[in-house]
């Protein structure tokens, strides 16, 4: 092939100009452009970014659309404008793949999450119904859109030209959810293609927040969250060896079955009812199969197939069966000669760092993070570079107002607005910035009262860009924060499983982990501030070796999908998921908490709030029982709202904080207050009236004049029970140089008193003794542990009520009794 000069003859030539012909073999010039092809589909169309999940065509209309302003709570406009935007100012291609990809981000049946909220005929599943044309439908973006556009003009993502290098636009989304596995994707480049199936939003965060929690976690720590796709059709996956595969090296296959029952469908007649079928198979395809097979009589003992789908009910495939047939056998003729069996192949092919990788389930959630650090990262520069921005203008006008009259006379006095400018940089030393911003301020603000406001400002803006420098200094606060939103993401948009795990066919998984089915368990609290849960729903054991952590202070009955309550010393009750928290083996010996998580991973807690206990947020319990330092008692209504993350269970009075708490099992407990002075009060719940949440409480024990209460229990009044009491020496921190003295007395020893009364002996003190340091009312056995989780061994059973204590040979922090109790 050659290549000769553009001129055409009879063009007037140059005096200098020499015809040039360059010979190019065919072979080289058709490797060069399908390389140049290759890459541009590769790059440019058919790979997703593995931070976003998102095409370049997604990510534009995306993008696009926020530019325009089609938010969610804004109406709809033509899918044609969108679609002719996206092509005229960032993508130079037609408009139908545009159209294409703009109606699957619409797609519920396509989308676990829809990013367009469509508004017309968008398809049907298997594309059976195509979707109408541009002109008729109309669209915006969907809240989950929000969440990928979120903070995007906050300097948190690199912008780069587009085609023609007129426009800008992102490189990639700050994407504030996993929406490459959530939605998944497919394409089909230049020797390389993509298929990725949907996942639930719940599970994916929960397995990226165990990943910012552990770096280290392994693959079975991350299938324990995400056990296998969540298809957005629903169906059943048939086979969990090949997810398992996909997951670990980014390629695999499975099965995915239509849900079908066998009911009667007529009087005289059963049949077999469909109610979802495989992802991306529509009706109208199993329909055409099934007719096609009885017709040949390759499938015999139909009667009849009706379509009921309408929008009520959704899918509904009503397949007669002709008497004397076995309805159960003609399904598995089904699953195997038509597509309600299906097999997708996951290839999990997306661009990391312009490079096209095959990755696993942990590569791909590394990425994402990694991505989203650098996004909350960035954000938090931008956030606090406008912030001191604004303070040092601030600043500059309140030196202005410290003396506003000689300020206006020094611009009364100058020629011009540059020589005022100057002048006042020279006499209050301002910067050029702060100099303008002065003499554009209006005369109305520069009042007292806005040098008030300015203050507070000031004060305010200070304190972000101090909580600003702390997040971009700290690794570890840095990811807390993206653990919390990725939280707030799940709380707000995550939706339940809709895909089955079958281990084999007709079978349930025996192999999906525990997390992603509603099992009972217990969720432990120990005495060092671990959380963890154990599975089933019998009793917990409570004898065996002792362990390190192994003192629990609050145990409660609960199931892994449910919510439970965090109550702390400020009266404040904060809901965990249960799912989130570290799962224990099974143990017949007392659980030990080694392998818990600490509560502040779950909660935010303040400096010097502390957590007393946990409880159930059923509205069936008896409520929770409080006892507070000042002597005030409440039991609380349990009105629980499932809207609010943070609830108030009492109000406090200044200086007073919760002693103690405990939830009712029976309402029938007798509530014990321990005062610093050894004073215990026993009293039955019942005399307790239940109070709302906003209520302040009553009158618990009648305290002394100095003293406090330092336990608040409750006891059931006719198991065995035992009261533990430590005395501290005047002068030392807690313990002195002998660690105090301690008493074991059984429960029953102690009266029952009224309401709001002393109460009894329960220590007598010894000299050099002032108060009791610590106390506790229980079942027995009783056991303690130092600040560390060390068991420490206590007293032997004293039956004198009021005698003194015995020395201990080690340091107590902290007394309870058996998690099973």
């Amino acid at each position: 092939m050659a290549r000769r000069s553009t001129k055409t003859p009879g063009q007037d030539q140059p005096d200098d100009f020499e015809e040039r012909i360059l010979d190019i073999d065919v072979v080289d010039e058709m490797q060069g452009s399908f390389l140049e092809y290759a890459y541009s589909v590769i790059y440019s169309r058919a790979l997703p970014d593995a931070r976003d999940g998102l095409k370049p065509v997604h990510r534009r209309i995306l993008y696009q659309a926020n530019e325009m302003g089609l938010r969610p709570d804004r109406g709809y406009v033509k899918c044609a404008r969108v679609v002719g935007e996206v092509m005229g100012r960032l993508h130079p291609h037609g408009d139908t793949a545009i159209y294409d990809a703009l109606v699957r981000l619409a797609q519920p049946f396509s989308m676990r999450l829809p990013l367009v909220d469509g508004h017309g005929n968008f398809g049907s599943l298997g594309n059976d119904d195509p979707p109408a044309a541009m002109r008729y439908t109309e669209s915006r973006l969907s809240p989950a859109a929000m969440l990928m556009v979120e903070s995007i003009d906050e300097d948190t993502v690199d912008f780069g030209p587009n085609y023609d290098g007129q426009e800008r636009e992102p490189q990639v989304l700050p994407a504030s959810f996993p929406n490459l596995l959530v939605n998944g994707t497919t394409g089909i480049a230049v020797g390389m293609a993509t298929n990725m199936p949907p996942h639930n939003l719940t599970e994916v965060i929960s397995a990226a927040r165990e990943l910012i929690r552990r770096p280290h976690a392994t693959l079975d720590d991350l299938m324990k969250h995400i056990p296998g796709p969540d298809l957005p059709t629903g169906g059943r996956i048939v086979g969990l060896s090949g997810v398992r595969d996909a997951y670990e090296s980014g390629r695999g296959t499975f099965k995915i079955r239509a849900t079908a029952t066998v009911e009667n469908v007529t009087p005289r007649r059963k049949g077999i009812v469909v109610t979802e079928l495989p992802y991306n198979v529509g009706p109208e395809k199993v329909i055409a199969k099934v007719k096609e097979l009885v017709q040949s009589k390759k499938l015999q003992g139909i009667a009849d197939l009706k379509d009921l789908t309408d929008r009520m009910h959704g899918l509904r495939l009503v397949i007669e069966v002709k008497n004397g047939f076995n309805p159960e056998a003609i399904l598995e003729q089904l699953y195997k000669l038509t597509p309600m069996e299906e097999t997708f192949g996951i290839n999990n092919v997306a661009l990391v760092d312009g490079q096209p990788l095959t990755l696993g389930l942990k590569e791909l959630l590394e990425v994402y993070l990694d991505h989203r650090f650098e996004v909350v990262r960035r954000r938090s520069e931008f956030r606090r570079r406008k912030r001191q921005e604004r303070l040092h203008l601030v600043e500059g006008l309140l030196v202005a107002l410290i003396d506003i009259d000689r300020v206006i006379e020094l611009i009364r006095s100058s020629d011009n607005a540059a020589q005022a400018k100057e002048r006042l940089m020279e006499t209050f030393g301002l910067s050029d910035i702060q100099a303008t911003y002065i003499l554009d301020t209006p005369l109305r603000r520069l009042t007292r009262f806005d040098r008030i406001e300015l203050e507070a400002e000031r004060d305010k803006l200070q304190a972000e860009i101090d909580e600003l420098t702390r997040i971009l200094e700290s690794d570890q606060l840095l990811r807390k924060i993206v653990s919390e939103e990725l939280a707030a993401v799940a709380k707000k948009y995550g939706t339940p499983r809709r895909t089955v795990l079958l281990e084999s066919a007709g079978t349930p998984a025996a192999a999906v982990p525990l997390e992603v089915t509603d099992d009972p368990c217990h969720v432990l609290m120990s005495s060092t501030g671990l959380l963890a849960r154990t599975p089933g729903a019998d009793p917990l054991p409570t004898e065996g070796a002792r362990h390190k952590h192994d003192l629990v202070v609050s145990a409660i009955a609960s199931t892994v999908r449910a919510e439970i309550g965090v109550v702390t010393d400020t009266g404040r009750l904060l809901r965990v998921n249960v799912v989130d928290l570290p799962a224990l083996p099974p143990s017949s010996v007392a659980p030990n908490l080694s392998g818990g998580a600490p509560v502040s991973e779950f909660v935010s807690l303040e400096a010097d709030e502390k957590v007393v206990c946990l409880t159930s947020l059923s509205p069936d319990s008896p409520g929770l029982a409080l006892g507070t330092v000042q002597g005030v008692v409440k039991r609380v209504t349990p009105d629980y709202p499932s809207n609010k993350e943070e609830l108030e269970v009492i109000a406090l009075k200044d200086g007073d904080r919760i002693a103690g708490a405990v939830e009712l099992r029976t309402g029938d407990e007798d509530l014990v207050f321990i005062t610093d002075d050894a004073q215990l009060l026993r009293y039955p719940a019942s005399l307790v009236r239940p109070q709302g949440r906003p209520a302040g409480g009553m009158a618990g024990i009648k305290l002394a004049d100095g003293r406090a209460v330092i336990s608040f229990t409750a006891v059931d009044p006719g198991a065995e029970a035992v009261v533990v009491t430590i005395a501290a020496y005047s002068g030392d921190a807690l313990f002195g140089a002998e660690h105090g003295t301690g008493k074991v007395t059984p429960f029953a020893e102690y009266p029952r008193k009224g309401r709001a009364t002393g109460g009894v002996r329960c220590q007598r003190f010894l000299k050099g003794e002032t108060a009791l340091a610590l106390a506790w009312a229980g079942p027995a056995p009783a056991r303690a542990a130092n600040a560390t989780g060390t068991p420490v061994d206590l007293p032997e059973i004293d039956r004198r009520r009021d005698g003194s204590g015995s020395p201990l040979a080690k340091p107590v922090t902290v007394i309870g009794g058996p998690a099973g109790a």
